[in-house]
């Protein structure tokens, strides 16, 4: 066919204009939703329950900031305990000799696979199955131990593949120039690993963060209390949500700065990588 005899394209919209009338709808729907919502809510019923402005000075002035402090001071001793455990872990697996890889597979994907609630069960019972034993500085050495062993099974993976990202050509050149493998890993491999780990290692600490709350497994005075406890023992004594709601912002306090920062230092991470 000769092109003069070619009839022209029928006018359409451009991929753009597509795209700009997808978002359109989009936002329609969106906005639909959320002023049927609004419309069907009952607004003093959700003030009262959830945002009781007494309950929520009340709740702020007697014990709030303590057990802000306690969640704080929970995950990061689990986080300690941890970060050691899951680096020990890490270089089992990644061992020369077998049984200590199959020691630490076995732990890794024991604890992964067992929700953190059981753990703090069998933690909180375990003094009951040997006589005489004591955990140190219970309770919070109990609640350490707990998040310990749930947060290393994680981070051992996190660890083990932050020390394969280590190029091997600089551990090579740290033999080659006469530093023993120990020396290697601890001056060479470890530094640039865990540099690498830091966002990976935060997002597990915002878990612990978060599981710190299953403390109400372990007996516990109100001096001990983590957030969750106390706005479960708040709520209950004046029959109003809003103590749990004030609690929840506090968990937001820890959690929001921390998911920012790893944020932060992803994107710092993504632009110095070679395009």
């Amino acid at each position: 066919m000769a092109a003069t005899d070619r009839q022209p394209a029928p006018a359409g919209r451009s991929p753009r204009q597509r795209a700009r009338r997808r978002r359109a709808i989009q936002y329609i729907v969106l906005a639909l939703i959320l002023a049927l919502a609004a419309y069907m809510a009952d607004w003093p019923t959700i003030g009262h329950t959830f945002f009781d402005p007494a309950l929520i000075v009340n709740t702020a002035v007697h014990g709030l900031w303590r057990a802000l402090w306690n969640t704080l001071v929970y995950s990061a001793g689990g986080f300690v305990i941890g970060l050691a455990a899951g680096t020990l872990l890490a270089l089992m697996r990644l061992s020369e000799v077998a049984p200590y890889r199959w020691l630490a597979t076995l732990y890794i994907e024991f604890f992964r696979g067992l929700p953190a609630l059981i753990v703090f069960i069998a933690l909180s019972l375990l003094p009951l199955a040997f006589q005489g034993l004591a955990i140190p500085f219970s309770p919070y050495g109990t609640v350490w131990a707990a998040l310990g062993i749930v947060g290393s099974a994680y981070m051992a993976e996190t660890i083990r593949a932050g020390i394969l990202a280590v190029p091997r050509g600089q551990i090579e050149s740290a033999r080659s120039l006469g530093l023993t493998p120990a020396q290697t890993l601890r001056q060479i491999t470890l530094p640039q690993a865990f540099r690498l780990m830091i966002p990976p290692l935060t997002n597990e600490l915002i878990m612990l963060i978060k599981d710190s709350s299953l403390v109400f497994i372990v007996g516990l005075s109100a001096a001990d209390f983590d957030l969750t406890k106390f706005g479960r023992a708040a709520a209950n004594n004046h029959v109003n949500i809003t103590p749990l709601v004030v609690a929840g912002l506090g968990y937001l306090i820890i959690t929001l700065p921390l998911s920012l920062l790893v944020r932060r230092m992803e994107a710092r991470a993504a632009a110095g990588r070679p395009a």
